[in-house]
């Protein structure tokens, strides 16, 4: 593929595709014991069946349509025949609570959901009990509940039973035009309620032909991708699953978080999207397992490392360079082997990537490629070109991008990318779209290359009692790469000093969260540094300090460790 298509929609770009490619491999999972592939044809035959079955269930064009599952082959399948036939998709993640769903269903007034299990549809119910106009209609992938009420319950086996060719309903899909409202994905809900997102197929198509330029050099071709991050979450939505998939890659769906490290081995990705935190996890447990072993294997551990770095700089000598393969043989291979030996590059996104946690990866032969964006903007706005990574910086704006730094150092975005608006929230979409320029409320500068740092969030900069401004995104960043550190908010609006609030990674105590901050105050300002820290217990999903995203609620944290809300 040397130019990307200019598809109208995503439903028209799904089913030409696998005009295209009846028998390639498209999508595999675990079931029954073993791996199980559908090609692109089967996929589109059952997204059309299913397509078929939800018009004749009562689903028209514009009603929303809430998708609560894990990530597998039915969450492309229904999306894609929600999109053909005009219907709004609505992901939900499978963490929500009632009330999660309660709000999604209320604010979208989406009275239809498909969940892939009992347990996420006895949930649904319960949440459309919530809500004014209930629930309609529900579609379960495995199993059917217990009848509740008014609501229709309808198996998945059903929606996709028929297998006739999909010719019908992918060229009335191709009538579709770029503007038409694709989905609605809801923000994490770190600063208040979520919203909705109202995302044009133009908003993601965009998207795709950026990313296709940025993975240029890469020569992406029979690519095998490892699917983990939530469907719901607009990154994996865009790049793990329509990007990828428009430029042939399969799409391999983990079994869980618990069984990433084995998947890894097993399928052996050569792409790969991560979030910051998983990265930082899997470091810490390098470094760990490297301590237990003899002091001969340390040195050449470091030995590696530091050539590594070195390259990265451009400055490595005769010497390093002469032992540098061997380095690598003893070495680097074994890390890469964690993520299969085939890895090609890894995308980094959804939160600031700590650069010694980046480099760490580069040096040990693994392009990590962090970029930047926000589900109102498709979501990716920036990314670093795997040619050319700067890992302290979030790269360069994608193709057909605009950005601008304003004069209080907000990052302003503009072009098919944003996003329409909030759904039903016209004044908040009017605050952040002025003059069709997103504002994003992320603080950054652009270098004379183009690159952009984000340096903090607008709302989120501490200023001390002395006038002083502090930005909490890097001190955090910089705690929770120390080893020991799993969590870190930082704290100090109008006081003298900053304050942190620290959770101690597994098998670490007290003392050693001490040494931890303070090899990271080495690192900072006297301004930056962490006069008082206290340990308190993990952020979690299930507590609500964590999005279902693992993005801290800040807000909450602090009202939880305070006593009171107070800006951070």
């Amino acid at each position: 593929m040397d130019r990307y298509p200019q598809w109208p929609n995503l439903a028209a770009m799904m089913f030409g595709l696998a005009r295209s490619w009846p028998d390639k491999p498209m999508l595999r999972v675990f079931r029954d014991g073993h791996w199980q592939g559908t090609t692109w044809g089967r996929f589109a035959r059952k997204a059309a069946a299913a397509a078929r079955q939800l018009r004749a269930a009562g689903i028209s064009a514009g009603d929303r349509v809430v998708i609560a599952s894990e990530n597998r082959p039915e969450y492309p399948i229904a999306e894609t025949a929600l999109m053909a036939i005009r219907a709004v998709p609505v992901p939900a993640y499978t963490t929500n609570t009632v009330a999660d769903h309660a709000h999604v269903l209320r604010d979208s007034g989406a009275q239809a959901a498909i969940v892939s299990s009992e347990t996420l549809a006895m949930r649904l119910l319960a949440a459309g009990a919530q809500t004014p106009g209930g629930l309609d209609l529900l579609l379960t992938m495995d199993g059917v509940p217990e009848a509740s009420g008014k609501t229709r319950l309808l198996p998945w086996a059903d929606l996709v039973a028929d297998d006739l060719p999909a010719d019908d309903i992918a060229f009335e899909a191709a009538d579709i035009p770029p503007g038409a409202l694709a989905c609605l994905i809801y923000t994490s809900g770190t600063g208040g309620a979520p919203k909705g997102v109202m995302l044009p197929h133009r908003s993601i198509l965009s998207n795709c032909r950026g990313a296709f330029e940025l993975f240029r050099p890469l020569r992406l071709k029979d690519e095998v991708y490892l699917s983990f991050l939530p469907l719901s979450h607009s990154y994996e939505h865009t790049g793990g699953q329509f990007f990828l998939l428009s430029v042939g890659t399969e799409v391999v769906y983990a079994r869980g978080v618990e069984h990433i490290a084995t998947d890894l081995l097993t399928v052996r990705p050569t792409i790969m999207t991560v979030v910051p935190r998983i990265l930082e996890a899997i470091r810490a447990r390098v470094l760990g397992q490297v301590k237990r072993e003899p002091a001969w294997k340390q040195a050449l551990f470091e030995r590696a490392l530091s050539n590594g770095l070195q390259k990265l700089d451009g400055e490595l000598g005769i010497a390093e360079r002469s032992m540098d393969p061997l380095l690598d043989v003893l070495v680097r291979r074994r890390v890469r082997g964690r993520f299969g030996g085939r890895l090609k590059a890894a995308m980094s996104g959804g939160a600031r990537l700590e650069p010694e946690v980046g480099k760490f990866f580069q040096a040990m032969g693994i392009p990590v490629m962090q970029g930047y964006g926000q589900t109102e903007a498709g979501p990716v706005i920036s990314a670093n070109p795997p040619e050319a990574i700067r890992i302290d910086t979030v790269g360069r704006v994608l193709d057909g991008v605009e950005l601008r730094i304003a004069e209080d150092g907000e990052i302003l975005v503009r072009g098919e990318l944003v996003m329409d608006g909030y759904w039903g929230q016209p004044e908040a979409t009017r605050a952040v779209i002025q003059d069709g320029w997103l504002h994003t409320g992320d603080i950054g500068v652009l270098d004379a290359d183009g690159y952009l740092r984000i340096t903090d969030r607008k709302r989120d900069m501490i200023v001390l009692s002395g006038g002083e401004n502090v930005s909490p995104a890097k001190i955090e960043g910089m705690l929770m790469a120390e080893p020991e550190i799993a969590q870190a908010v930082v704290v100090g609006e109008g006081r003298s000093g900053l304050t942190a609030l620290v959770v101690p990674e597994e098998g670490f105590d007290e003392v050693a969260v001490s040494v931890a901050v303070a090899r990271a105050n080495l690192r900072l300002s006297i301004t930056e540094r962490i006069r008082r820290h206290r340990v308190v217990g993990a952020f979690t999903v299930e507590n609500g300090l964590l999005t279902p995203t693992h993005k801290i609620r800040r807000l909450l944290v602090l009202r939880e460790h305070t006593g009171h809300a107070v800006r951070a």
